[in-house]
């Protein structure tokens, strides 16, 4: 099938056009275990990706512009049509994507393991010394000057407890105010007895190593969505460690994800939760934009004290035990007791997640959208002349949408994010200004990591091709108000503003992409809702804040000159978002990139 439009030309096979429709494009793959029996070391040493390993592969082994012999490679199965102009790409239907590959996976249930692999598992780890030495080198150590100021950041006035990653090859004032992973666990945000860590994409050995010295033998849970070989895998990598047990989230629907970045610090001082978009990788926590909330210190209940004590006015206590609850697992039933014995009354964000299954009834409310809408229904303001209030959602990923906005953007998922108080107003079409922010190839090609962050932005042209009517809604990255336009985004933002960006009706930080896979999808004449992962998000919402004018102040000073108090949120990129021009692309991370050379010099082939 050939599709034209303003962002390119492709000719796809007939065998790409059922694929899943809710892909979120960052799945799991296991190639890296067959090229590790054959003894080739062509990819990093932890389940990820298909287009993160082509991140690997090319950062491993770069392809300089000026070597014209290589400019004409292409990628497996990507291969150029012949026309007269070469202005397209031909998907042959030998091509198959990481979800056709998990089509036929049989239903897995939560499972509690420790990392027992029999020892004649003929499992060779690929791994890449190089990189790996490289990222050692450059793995963060806070001086005694950058740790103090780490703690005055959680103990100052932050009021929102919203942080950005620090990123290495910015400005050093843009990185003030900002955490590192070790910031996080350092003794001096408590001391640690246990902790649980959710995410993605895990590389252990490098999660250890985040831990200061003293506490890497403490009891560490990982929670994770690994199947068969990538489980295998994960579960080897952690032979070394006697501490580290497992808990493997039930994915029953197919293509779901356990895409949840979620932390659980449990301190002789109390307890913290840390609620992030960051993988348990060193790429991720180096050269990104990545997004955190860092919750209070939460004090021990005294004992005795009632089942409801210790809630907050945002009901996160009972919202976090629900959400640790549907994972059905007993070693999560140990962390949410922890919960249970702890006072959380100190938070001011509302939760909001996602986890697997079809939900009906009053069900159908407590994920994704559906519970994105009832929090604003109860908790935000009516805002006058609100249908001119824009919306802007921003993420890295992006799932299939259908043939048009009416399918699922501009209806379902619209309706969700436009809800305000009591009002049952539903806006025809795309009424409410709709910003999309997702990079373009120049912003890729721009960046600090060059055409390998696009390793993590996997936007498929499988995907593309079928929705060139969304690359409409399209706006560039820019982040200079936080010195992280170079730095590619992986945080994920949504947000109501006002028409001259100026006022901030509500703001979400979270792990979910923009996918139907993460947000859910209306079934059965939208008497059901489908949800496919688990995803882990906090809204902030100005009510909570003591705000009674129903928004925030969008904080429009740099990072390092932001003094204000809670009337001010610090929106993370630029506003208002620069929509695409005529020659700009979205990123595409299957197609090959050799026209002009990244910041490195090299070009992007993906093959």
């Amino acid at each position: 099938m050939l599709q034209e439009g303003a962002h390119g030309k492709w000719t796809v096979s007939s065998s790409d056009e059922s694929a899943e429709e809710n892909a979120d494009g960052e799945k799991p793959c296991t190639s890296s275990l067959p090229d590790a029996a054959s003894g080739r070391t062509s990819g990093p040493q932890y389940p990820c990706s298909e287009a993160r390993k082509a991140a690997h592969k090319r950062k491993a082994s770069p392809l300089r512009l000026p070597d014209k012999s290589l400019s004409t490679a292409t990628p497996p199965a990507v291969k150029q049509r012949p026309s007269q102009d070469s202005s397209g790409w031909c998907l042959s239907s030998s091509d198959e994507e990481p979800e056709d590959q998990q089509k036929h996976a049989p239903k897995e249930t939560v499972k509690e393991e420790k990392y027992d692999v029999p020892e004649e598992h003929p499992l060779n780890l690929c791994k890449d010394d190089k990189l790996s030495e490289n990222l050692e080198e450059e793995e963060y150590n806070a001086t005694p000057s950058e740790a103090q100021d780490s703690w005055d950041l959680v103990t100052g006035g932050n009021p929102f407890r919203f942080f950005l990653t620090k990123v290495s090859g910015i400005e050093q004032n843009f990185n003030s105010g900002a955490l590192h992973i070790k910031d996080i666990l350092s003794p001096l945000f408590g001391t640690l007895i246990s902790s649980a860590q959710f995410n993605y994409c895990i590389d252990v050995g490098w999660l250890v190593r985040q831990y200061p010295q003293e506490f890497r033998k403490k009891p560490l849970l990982i929670v994770h969505g690994e199947k068969r070989e990538s489980k295998a895998e994960l579960i080897a990598q952690a032979r070394p460690y006697e501490n580290i047990s497992f808990c493997q989230a039930k994915l029953d629907i197919a293509f779901g994800t356990h895409h949840t970045k979620m932390m659980l610090l449990l301190y002789e001082e109390g307890l913290r939760v840390v609620i992030h978009t960051s993988n348990l990788i060193a790429e991720d926590w180096h050269q990104k934009t990545q997004g955190i909330w860092l919750s209070p210190l939460y004090p021990r209940l005294p004992k005795g004290a009632s089942g409801s004590a210790g809630e907050s006015a945002t009901n996160f206590k009972s919202d976090l035990i629900s959400y640790l609850a549907a994972y059905n697992s007993p070693a999560l039933k140990e962390w949410i007791d922890l919960i249970q014995e702890h006072d959380l009354s100190e938070t001011r964000v509302y939760l909001l997640g996602s986890t697997p299954g079809r939900y009906q009834g009053s069900d159908k409310e407590k994920w994704g959208h559906l519970r994105l809408r009832k929090l604003l229904k109860e908790h935000a303001l009516s805002i006058p002349a609100q249908e001119s209030w824009p919306l802007v959602g921003q993420f890295s990923s992006i799932g299939s949408m259908g043939a048009d906005g009416s399918k699922w953007l501009c209806s379902e998922f619209q309706e969700s994010l436009v809800a305000a108080g009591s009002s049952v107003t539903t806006f025809r079409k795309c009424d409410v200004p709709i910003h999309l922010v997702y990079p373009t190839v120049n912003n890729v090609r721009q960046s600090l990591e060059g055409y390998p962050a696009g390793g993590s932005l996997p936007y498929s042209i499988q995907t593309a091709q079928k929705q060139l009517w969304l690359h409409s809604y399209f706006h560039k990255w820019s982040a200079e108000v936080t010195g992280r336009t170079a730095a590619m985004p992986h945080i994920k933002t949504y947000m109501r503003l006002s028409p001259d960006f100026q006022k901030i009706a509500w703001f979400l930080v979270t792990s979910a992409n923009l996918s139907k896979a993460a947000w859910g999808a209306l079934e059965k004449n939208g008497s059901q809702l489908m949800i496919r992962s688990y995803e882990l998000g906090v809204l902030f919402l100005p009510s909570a804040f003591g705000l009674d004018r129903g928004y925030f102040h969008v904080g429009r000073k740099k990072l390092l000159e932001r003094k204000d108090s809670a009337t001010y949120f610090p929106v993370p990129y630029d506003l208002p978002p620069e929509q695409y021009g005529s020659k700009d692309q979205p990123w595409i991370w299957n197609i090959p990139y050799t026209d002009a050379p990244d910041t490195h010099g090299n070009m992007w082939v993906p093959s």
